[in-house]
């Protein structure tokens, strides 16, 4: 086991958690020593829920290992169906409490509680909280919606979504906005599930003519189920940006009967304008490297060659249950699929990819500060500013209208970071100038002798080895290139002079350089 100080999923028991917190009605009892609940800081810090999570721990203690801790569960779980009342409870462990061999699921079949009970065995040391979510919502499912008798009459524009969930990315307005864009096309939304969801609501998916699975990583197993069991066919295409939002409500439209016509909704698309007018230039070619959950990557990725013209230089994920999928689109932009769920092995990629632009997760905005380029996150995990006050959905036209912002804003402020740079020393500009519109010409900056040692100093300190050493007036030219390509133009210069035997690098070599790599 590698100790590590950031973790892109938790446990299992933590997936279970998101589905409980999602639904409505539903309780979860976990199996947990003192010290375990810190998972309640994801929902009430990190979501900014107005409630904790509906969760009883157990909370056992170093003393209750001398008796027994089966009967503190037991227990746990009678008082929590006083307390609380649900409509169904949820029973499981903890990974550490794993270790301790209750059998949760077991003894929750001894119960008697009056309301159903839903085991979980998760196993937390060969699966994480994805999976955990997954899994759960599918046995929620197949116990309240299996041995339903599917109606002989279901009106064929009717649909259940599955998938969103809560921790997961934006999926509050994604709801809203795909919910939204079927009314408009006609198609009658009977369930969303789990969030939101009653145990009512999981008997009623059957009503419905087919699934819509918005997040594969969490519906896709309840999906497939449904269609086993009762013959659902379910749509599987994530809205995600312009081009797959077209191809989701043609597939949608075709399920329910309706006539393949231009979609309404569409009409609300300025990404596409955005992208092609003249403003956008600026962005043609800009090397981008994606990495978070398996949905949000392969959109991400798609989004970023097909409709904004970036180039995908890196294409990862964390789900190793989804890798095929992440490989198979990496092989559409020529670059190797980066599978790991290790922070520094996606860092080092990063490194080696050299990109202008970081789409990923709340990890990767950290690895893109310290190496000074722009990033968007995308993907969970993310951190308390990723759960916006404003509507702010990253499905649909609407948005793909949020994803452009998002993403094209940390460049066009690397931009205007780059001209602050270029700028520094007119009169006008910098920082000894008066105010332009009190004092014509400001005066000259005067710079000391120890200024310029001190600046000098810097550079050098900061320049490679000797193997590829560079002068200090060339190391101050090349920080008058912006940030975000800085390092391309390095290498670039290094190569030209390995190359052509060059040592030191000078500022002709670097102009030198920069001719021969524009040819």
């Amino acid at each position: 086991m590698k100790l590590t100080m950031w973790t892109y999923e938790g446990p299992p028991h933590v997936g279970a958690m998101r589905i409980a917190a999602s639904m409505k009605g539903v309780h979860y009892v976990l199996h947990a020593p003192q010290g375990d609940t810190y998972a309640d800081l994801l929902f009430t810090m990190i979501e900014r829920r107005q409630s904790r999570p509906p969760v009883t721990y157990t909370t056992f203690q170093a003393r209750d290992l001398a008796g027994s801790t089966a009967d503190v569960f037991k227990t746990a779980c009678r008082d929590a169906v006083e307390r609380f009342q649900p409509d169904a409870l949820l029973v499981g462990a903890s990974c550490t409490a794993e270790l301790l061999q209750d059998d949760p699921a077991g003894l929750a079949r001894t119960l008697d509680v009056g309301i159903p009970v839903v085991p979980l065995e998760l196993p937390s040391y060969q699966k994480k909280e994805a999976w955990g979510a997954a899994e759960t919502f599918y046995r929620l499912v197949r116990n309240f919606a299996g041995g339903r008798e599917r109606p002989t009459e279901i009106a064929p524009n009717s649909c259940n979504i599955l998938g969103p969930s809560a921790l997961g990315f934006r999926n509050r307005d994604d709801v809203t906005e795909i919910c939204r864009l079927l009314a408009a096309n006609g198609i009658d939304v009977r369930v969303v599930a789990p969030l939101g969801a009653t145990v009512a609501d999981l008997a009623r998916l059957p009503e419905a003519a087919f699934n819509i699975v918005l997040y594969p990583e969490i519906g896709d197993s309840a999906a497939r189920y449904l269609k086993k069991t009762f013959g659902m066919p379910f749509v599987s295409t994530v809205p995600i940006g312009i081009g797959a939002t077209r191809t989701f409500l043609a597939e949608v439209r075709a399920l329910a009967g309706l006539p393949s016509d231009q979609p309404v909704g569409e009409a609300e698309d300025r990404a596409t304008w955005y992208s092609r007018s003249i403003d956008s230039n600026y962005l043609t070619n800009k090397r981008v490297f994606v990495f978070g959950d398996a949905t949000h990557a392969i959109a991400a990725a798609r989004i970023a060659a097909r409709e904004l013209g970036f180039k995908v230089c890196g294409l990862g994920t964390y789900m190793r249950e989804f890798a095929r999928e992440v490989r198979e689109a990496a092989e559409e932009f020529g670059v190797e699929a980066l599978i790991s769920d290790d922070h520094l092995d996606v860092e080092q990629a990063i490194i080696d990819a050299r990109p202008e632009l970081v789409l990923g997760t709340q990890m990767e905005r950290h690895i893109a500060k310290r190496l000074r380029v722009p990033c968007a996150v995308i993907s969970s995990p993310v951190h308390v500013q990723d759960f916006p006050a404003r509507y702010s959905p990253q499905m649909g036209f609407e948005g793909a209208n949020v994803i452009f912002d998002s993403w094209v804003h940390p460049l066009m402020m690397g931009l205007e970071e780059h001209l602050l740079q270029m700028f520094r020393d007119d009169f006008e500009f910098n920082d000894g100038a008066q105010a332009s519109h009190l004092h014509g010409h400001a005066p000259e900056a005067t710079v000391s002798v120890a200024e310029t040692t001190e600046a000098d100093v810097a550079v050098m300190a900061e320049a490679p080895a000797a193997d590829a050493a560079w002068t200090p007036d060339a190391e101050r030219e090349l920080k008058k290139i912006p940030f975000f390509v800085r390092g391309k133009a390095r290498r670039n210069t290094e190569i030209f002079a390995a190359r052509k035997g060059i040592r030191p690098i000078t500022v002709e070599t670097l102009y030198d350089a920069k001719a021969h790599f524009a040819r």
